[in-house]
């Protein structure tokens, strides 16, 4: 009993000395003040369309990206009339879509599985079935978005800090590239640090060429479009201006149908929204 008791006596002291470990705040939300913008994108139109990667549009259809499920709807009407639904294996994250020659090009990659694959995936803009698949490979990062300008393929590579990132990369390692009609390198380029202090820890998630012949850019989660241009030097795009919109970033796409028409989401409600953008 007398040693029952010294001992219980002991294990008291130890657990009275034994130092408070104070809990470990969680890593702050980074800080985004606001910036000078150019202008702001007017929202004209709502679609009920349960996006929540991007959206794609072209003269009478709107497309709804949502990872391994695609939808058109009509654009006069809101209809839905058509929809694909692909393996969630094969196509864990469908992230953008464009029309480019009468097919609907998506960038595609395992996100947010490491290591990075990524694939441009090819469809049937009425139906949406499925037509061929271009193999991207590894090592540069989580393709996003693809377009046709210039006579040439154009790809945003995302890289990002934590979650479906690639040690030792991060989200400074978002790179633009240029293909040719074989899908072989050219030239790349990186982000600057103006756009890099607003997106991280994230990346860029949409992008394509205005009516304006300039290269817009969409983050993650800011209600903002960079505009950025190839500079004549160097390594790394030119940021020109921002403007601001409504879509909390994510994949956009321009209504070639109607200049001045950019397509985005808001992850809030899943809604494609119809907006305008003042362009200079």
């Amino acid at each position: 009993m007398i040693v029952s008791a010294l001992f219980a006596l002991a294990l008291s002291g130890a657990a009275q000395a034994a130092p408070v470990q104070a809990a470990v705040p969680a890593p702050a939300a980074p800080q985004h003040p606001p910036i000078p913008l150019a202008g702001q994108a007017e929202t004209l139109r709502r679609y009920d369309a349960h996006a929540s990667q991007g959206v794609a549009v072209g003269p009478n259809d709107v497309y709804a990206v949502s990872n391994f499920t695609l939808a058109r709807f009509d654009k006069a009407t809101g209809e839905k009339k058509a929809e694909w639904v692909g393996e969630r294996s094969r196509y864990p994250h469908i992230n953008s879509c464009t029309l480019i020659e009468a097919q609907l090009v998506c960038a595609s990659s395992n996100y947010p599985a490491v290591p990075h694959v990524s694939t441009v995936e090819f469809f049937d803009p009425v139906d949406l079935h499925h037509i061929r698949s271009v193999a991207l490979g590894l090592g540069t990062g989580s393709v996003t978005w693809v377009e046709r300008h210039d006579g040439f393929w154009w790809a945003m590579f995302a890289n990002y800090d934590g979650r479906g990132g690639e040690a030792p990369r991060d989200h400074r390692h978002t790179t633009l590239v240029k293909f040719d009609d074989q899908w072989r390198r050219l030239e790349a380029w990186a982000l600057p640090a103006s756009i890099l202090d607003r997106i991280t820890p994230m990346s860029i998630s949409g992008g394509g060429w205005g009516p304006d012949g300039r290269l817009y850019l969409s983050g993650h989660d800011l209600p903002e479009l960079y505009v950025v241009a190839i500079p004549n030097g160097g390594g790394v795009l030119e940021h020109i201006e921002t403007y601001g919109m409504e879509a909390e970033g994510q994949a956009i796409d321009w209504d070639e149908s109607t200049p001045g028409m950019l397509y985005g989401i808001t992850r809030s409600s899943r809604e494609i929204l119809a907006m305008r953008v003042p362009l200079r």
